[in-house]
């Protein structure tokens, strides 16, 4: 019996297997692309929205803490504000201290203005500020925030003690004059009148928005603050220099405490009236720490306002550095009083708020 003829035969891919195969490995391609691409894009996004908050989160924080010290002048209180002095007050402000004034054109009621206004508010940029303070971004506010420096000059981590820098002392020693706000000629006590005073810096911030679309060419608005700082042997306000990028819209309300807690109007060319003298608790014509009203700079706060100002309102909007492709958005935003937007830009926005109690005013006032 013969044996039947096997005949073994190799095969491959045919051509439709081929042809399915590829388009197969194709969409798993184009699926894992497209994973990927989406991936990126979120990430992306996400990265952008993150530098965002903390640009929002710390322009406010950064801006808290500056208000916060507002007023701060180490102890020493203004007669006009001291509910412990008698008679009528002799250094209530007499103007509106010029922001940008040099040193060399400062006189004695200079300083009782600048001590009598810790804060300041502006729509535009202040006169005389115009060099420090370029490319003003349209429709943001410009603030002044005034008070000495919280640690004391050359001790610790604080700036060393410079000569011809802007120094103040507090005398607590009887007989002395009550403060030195000066240069040179620190001789003020402490209380045993043997022991100098110790030494804080002068600060004088001037915060803004600018707009680099000129400069840099990116037309990134940026949060700017100028410091009031030596500068070839003269104390003049330097340039700003900027500190954090994509805030875009900055505005301020200020809280005023002009009524006192009888609801009687503040009166400072008068001494203090008690509502009963005998346990002094109520003052019918000072006041009592808490805001009654509102000024902006839409309508220039007086200077009334500027020194019972107890309170401020911070409101900013915020951005991307970098648009997203393809986001629109029809979102109007508030800023205060002031409506923004919509925007059409792909830029992706955010409001951020906060009020800031100026303890060193307000806290002068509270009385039992």
């Amino acid at each position: 019996m013969s044996r039947p003829n096997i005949i073994r035969r190799s095969r491959g891919f045919g051509l439709i297997e081929l042809m399915v195969a590829m388009t197969v490995a194709l969409l798993l391609t184009a699926a894992t692309l497209t994973l990927y691409l989406d991936m990126s894009r979120a990430n992306t996004e996400l990265a952008r929205s993150n530098a965002q908050m903390e640009n929002g989160r710390l322009a406010i924080k950064l801006l808290r803490d500056d208000l916060q010290h507002a007023g701060f002048w180490n102890g020493f209180v203004p007669a006009f504000d001291d509910l412990t002095a008698s008679g009528v007050p002799g250094d209530y402000p007499s103007a509106i201290p010029a922001p940008c004034a040099a040193f060399s054109t400062w006189t004695a009621a200079t300083r009782s203005n600048l001590i009598g206004v810790p804060v300041q508010l502006y729509a535009d940029v202040p006169s005389g500020c115009e060099s420090m303070l370029p490319d003003k971004l349209p429709n943001s506010d410009v603030l002044v925030v005034r008070h000495l420096q919280a640690c004391v000059a050359g001790v610790g981590n604080c700036e060393a003690d410079i000569s011809g820098k802007l120094y103040w002392q507090t005398s607590s020693c009887e007989g002395e004059n009550r403060y030195l706000l000066a240069t040179t000629g620190f001789s003020l006590s402490r209380r045993d009148c043997s022991t100098r005073a110790e030494k804080r810096r002068y600060v004088n911030h001037i915060y803004y928005l600018r707009s680099f679309a000129v400069t840099r060419g990116d037309g990134i608005p940026t949060l700017m603050r100028s410091s009031f700082d030596l500068d070839g042997g003269a104390l003049v306000q330097q340039a700003a220099v900027p500190l954090i990028e994509g805030i875009e819209g900055m505005r301020f309300a200020f809280g005023v405490d002009n009524l006192s807690d009888s609801n009687a109007p503040v009166n400072y060319s008068a001494a203090v009236a008690w509502a009963n003298p005998n346990n002094r608790v109520s003052p019918t014509n000072r006041g009592d720490g808490v805001a009654d009203s509102v000024c902006r700079s839409s309508t220039p706060c007086s200077l009334d306002q500027l020194v019972n100002t107890v309170l401020v309102e911070i409101h900013l909007l915020v951005r991307n550095v970098e648009p997203s492709a393809g986001y629109r958005s029809d979102k109007t935003y508030r800023l205060g009083e002031q409506s923004v937007g919509p925007f059409s830009d792909g830029f992706v926005r955010h409001v951020y708020s906060s009020s800031v109690r100026l303890v060193n005013v307000s806290a002068r006032r509270e009385t039992p």
